[in-house]
């Protein structure tokens, strides 16, 4: 290898410092063109304001609701229970069926009360004949008294044989209409229209009447409900005091299985005492089994509206932050900064809140991008309307 020597080197470095110089001169030049068109174009560089979509607040006429849980107990029920004893003869329904108001549901044997029936009918035509004999001999001892021909006191026994013979016919009558009763309950009908339960004791069995008759079957009117829950204090007097009729208040209802569908009702009466233990009164509200999902017993969330509207303001959910404990949401003020408010809110309302507090109507609020907007930031705010018109025309 050979090495330079010290006149090579400098050889070589003559040749090369032009080369560097004209490198460098490039180079400053360039950075002097890139300055020179940031200073020309100030907007060349700068980074764009984010779009936020915003909406204005205006007061909306809502109804305030207040929830509650509840039960739903039926409208109309019965217990179907023999009044008269005997054989059941037939059970003329399956159970769970729909059954009409007087629909024969068991024939218990009414031989025996047809024989019943009969003697007390005899009996009535025996009094009947006795009284219209006692009747006769009345008017023939009226005629001899007034001949004087029978003493005082043998008119009066044939008066009070008369009489007794009229309350015997009285005592007849109602013992035949007592046995036509109990051929009638010896057929047992539905008192009430609804669906029946199941029948406890069928053909062949021997049921006695009173007290401890055994019950037959079940019938539950379902084509309206109650439904039955504790309002407290505070909501039950706002709520007297701003209605005159009680079916003027609303009243919706989901289940607690199942919220996808709503039942709407009224109230149909508060009870007539406070419970001094709970602080809260009986309500009962009554809906219409509109699609015949609902059943006595289910557990209900309902919820109690006011009877009159009022104007609030109402911000989306997805508008409003979560500072810790407090609410807040950004407003974009005329000169398009962004300003943090805290808020107090209130109930919900479709999707919404309403805003007790922290801001007033006119005012324009983000709803997006809460987690990338920082106070006095610079935005282009949309209105939701008009996005939402630009995505339909899309």
């Amino acid at each position: 290898m050979r090495i330079p020597t010290p006149f090579a080197a400098e050889r070589l470095t003559s040749r090369a410092f032009p080369l560097v110089l004209t490198a460098l001169l490039s180079t400053a030049g360039a950075f002097y063109y890139t300055a020179g068109a940031s200073a020309d174009n100030p907007t060349a560089t700068a980074t764009p304001a984010p779009t936020v979509e915003v909406t204005e607040l205006t007061p909306t006429a809502i109804r305030t609701w207040t929830r509650f849980s509840g039960r739903l107990t039926p409208v109309a029920s019965a217990e179907i229970k023999p009044l008269v004893g005997g054989t059941i003869e037939q059970v003329l329904f399956v159970d769970g069926q729909f059954v009409q108001k007087g629909d024969p549901l068991f024939v218990i044997d009414p031989r025996p009360h047809e024989a019943q029936l009969q003697r007390a009918e005899a009996e009535l035509a025996t009094a009947r004949s006795r009284e219209r004999l006692t009747k006769d001999e009345l008017e023939r001892a009226r005629q001899l008294l007034e001949g004087k021909l029978i003493s005082r006191s043998i008119f009066d026994t044939a008066t009070s044989d008369h009489q007794v013979a009229q309350a015997s016919v009285k005592a007849a009558e109602s013992a035949v209409n007592q046995a036509r009763l109990n051929v009638e309950y010896a057929y047992i009908r539905a008192p009430i229209s609804g669906r029946a339960g199941r029948a406890e004791l069928t053909v062949g069995n021997v049921v006695g009447a009173g007290a401890s008759a055994p019950v037959l079957t079940t019938i539950v009117a379902d084509d309206r409900l109650y439904a039955e829950f504790n309002v407290d204090e505070q909501t039950y007097i706002r709520s007297v005091r701003s209605i005159q009729q009680q079916e003027e208040m609303p009243v919706e209802l989901t289940l607690a299985s199942d919220e996808s569908r709503t039942y709407r009702g009224h109230i149909h009466a508060f009870d007539n005492r406070l419970d001094v233990a709970s602080g809260t009164i009986r309500a009962r509200a009554i809906f219409t089994n509109t699609d015949g999902a609902l059943t006595p017993g289910m557990y209900a969330n309902i919820s109690l509206g006011s009877a009159a509207t009022q104007a609030a303001l109402l911000v989306p959910d997805r508008a409003i932050g979560t500072n810790q404990n407090r609410k807040f949401v950004y407003v974009v003020d005329g000169q398009n900064t962004v300003q943090y408010r805290e808020v107090a809110l209130g109930n919900h309302f479709q999707a919404h809140r309403v805003v007790v507090s922290g801001v007033e109507a006119g005012e324009r609020i983000a709803v997006n991008s809460l987690s990338h907007l920082r106070p006095s930031a610079v935005v282009n705010p949309v209105s939701v309307t008009t996005l939402n018109n630009q995505l339909a025309v899309q």
